[in-house]
C-alpha cells in the first residue's frame, strides 16, 4: 500500500510540472496573437470605412465614421491533472498522468460614432498647418501631400490676388496649381526646399518699476537692465509660423524672419505660406503666396470627384521645373468595378460596385505604389484629427463576442 501510495503522489508532482510548464508556455503567446489580430481588425476597420466613405461621396450621400474606443479581452486559462491507471499484462500498478485544458478569450469591443461637436472638430474643421508639418518632416511625396490636402494656391501680385484652384473643373487654374506643386516637389528631390517653423527672437523694453519685468525672468525671457534708458530689455526666442521656402530661413537677419512671421499670421492656421526667391535654387520660377488646406471631409469629395464626376488630367512642370520621382495624372485613383477585381490591395462593396485599390504586385507597380502612398497619408490624416473619444456625448455601441 505505501508503495501505490508513493506512485500516486509521484504521478502527481509529474503532472503538476507539467501542467505549471504548458500554463506558463500557453498563455503569453495567446495573448500576443490576439494582440496583433485586433490591430489588425480595427487597422482593415478604418481602411473599409475611409473606401466606404468615398464610395457614399461618390453617389452623393452622407458620410458616416464609427471608431473603435476601446478593446477589452479577458482571457480564461484553466489546466486540470489527475493521474489513472491501465491494465497491461504485466503485473503491477501502472499509473498515467491525465492533462487537460481548456483557453477561453472574451473581448468586449466599444465602438463610438463620430457625430455632433466631434463630427465638426474631425471631419469637417480645415486641417491646420502642423499637420502639413508633420508629414512633410516625414519625407512625405510633396506632389501627394498637396494635391489630397491643398484646396488652392493663392499669390498677391499687381493686379491683386490670384487663386490657382485644385479641381480640374477649372483647366486653367488646375494646371497652374499642378505646376506650382511639382515645382517645391523638384526642389525637395534636390533637397533644396525647406518647409519648417520660423525660428526669431522677440524684444522689448520695461520700465525698471514694471513687475512684469520681473515675472519674465519666471517664463524664460532673458532680462537686460538698460543703466541709461532706465528699462529693462526683454528677449526670447520664439518658434512661429511654417513657411515653406527655397532657402534657409535662419541665413536671414531676425528682422526679416520677424516680419516674414507677421506676414504668416495675417492668415489663418488653415494656411501654409510659400516665398520662392530669385537667386536661389529655382529662383527661375519665383512666387509668393500659399497654399489653403482642406477639411477632411473635402478631401474625401474631392478623391470621389475624380472617380468620374471631375477626372484629374496630365500636367506637364514647368520648363523651369528641375526632375520629379512621379507625376501621376491622378492623386489618387480609385477603381469602381461591378466585380471584386484580382489583385486589389484593398477594397469594399457600395451599391453593387467594387471600390478597391491596386496592389503592388500588379504589372504597372509604379502607379500602384503611387496610390499606396497617397491612400497611406489618406489614414495618417484621418488618424491625426483623432481627439479624445471618450468625452463624446453620444452613446456608443458595446459588442460582446
Amino acid at each position: 500500500m505505501s508503495r501505490i501510495h508513493h506512485l500516486c503522489v509521484r504521478g502527481i508532482l509529474i503532472a503538476l510540472i507539467v501542467l505549471e510548464l504548458t500554463s506558463g508556455c500557453a498563455s503569453p503567446p495567446t495573448i500576443e496573437r490576439a494582440g496583433v489580430e485586433y490591430d489588425r481588425a480595427v487597422t482593415n476597420v478604418i481602411i473599409e470605412q475611409l473606401l466606404l466613405n468615398i464610395a457614399r461621396q461618390r453617389h452623393h450621400h452622407p458620410i458616416h465614421f464609427t471608431v473603435v474606443s476601446n478593446v477589452a479581452a479577458t482571457f480564461d486559462f484553466r489546466m486540470n491533472a489527475g493521474i489513472g491507471h491501465r491494465l497491461l499484462e504485466e503485473p503491477g500498478l501502472h499509473l498515467v498522468p491525465i492533462l487537460g485544458g481548456t483557453i477561453a478569450e472574451n473581448p468586449t469591443i466599444s465602438i463610438v460614432p463620430v457625430e455632433g461637436e466631434e463630427f465638426t472638430k474631425r471631419l469637417l474643421t480645415p486641417m491646420d498647418e502642423t499637420k502639413f508639418y508633420f508629414l512633410a518632416r516625414q519625407g512625405v511625396d510633396l506632389s501627394v501631400l498637396l494635391r489630397l490636402l491643398a484646396r488652392d494656391f493663392w499669390t498677391e501680385g499687381i493686379e491683386g490676388e490670384q487663386v490657382f484652384v485644385n479641381s480640374p473643373r477649372e483647366k486653367s487654374q488646375y494646371e497652374e496649381f499642378r505646376r506650382r506643386v511639382l515645382h517645391l516637389e523638384a526642389l525637395r528631390v534636390a533637397s533644396k526646399l525647406y518647409a519648417e517653423p520660423l525660428v526669431f527672437e522677440k524684444t522689448w523694453e520695461m520700465p525698471l518699476n514694471s513687475p512684469e519685468a520681473f515675472q519674465a525672468l519666471e517664463k524664460g525671457y532673458q532680462v537686460t537692465h538698460n543703466v541709461k534708458g532706465g528699462t529693462y530689455l526683454l528677449r526670447k526666442q520664439v518658434t512661429g509660423r511654417v513657411v515653406i521656402t527655397n532657402y534657409d530661413p535662419s541665413l536671414l537677419s531676425n528682422e526679416i524672419r520677424y516680419h516674414l512671421n507677421q506676414e504668416a499670421n495675417k492668415y489663418s492656421t488653415n494656411q501654409v505660406l510659400v516665398d520662392i526667391r530669385p537667386g536661389y535654387p529655382g529662383g527661375d520660377y519665383p512666387f509668393h503666396g500659399g497654399f489653403r488646406l482642406r477639411s477632411f471631409n473635402a478631401i474625401l469629395a474631392f478623391i470621389a470627384r475624380g472617380i468620374d464626376e471631375e477626372v484629374e488630367f496630365a500636367v506637364e512642370p514647368d520648363p523651369r521645373t528641375g526632375p520629379t520621382l512621379q507625376n501621376p495624372a491622378k492623386s489618387l485613383e480609385i477603381l469602381e468595378t461591378e466585380r471584386r477585381p484580382a489583385g486589389q490591395a484593398f477594397g469594399v462593396k457600395y451599391k453593387d460596385w467594387f471600390y478597391s485599390l491596386k496592389d503592388a504586385a500588379v504589372e504597372d507597380k509604379a502607379a500602384a505604389r503611387w496610390n499606396l502612398d497617397s491612400f497611406r497619408v489618406l489614414y495618417q490624416l484621418f488618424q491625426m484629427t483623432v481627439t479624445d473619444v471618450s468625452k463624446t456625448l453620444v452613446p456608443g455601441i458595446t459588442i460582446a463576442k
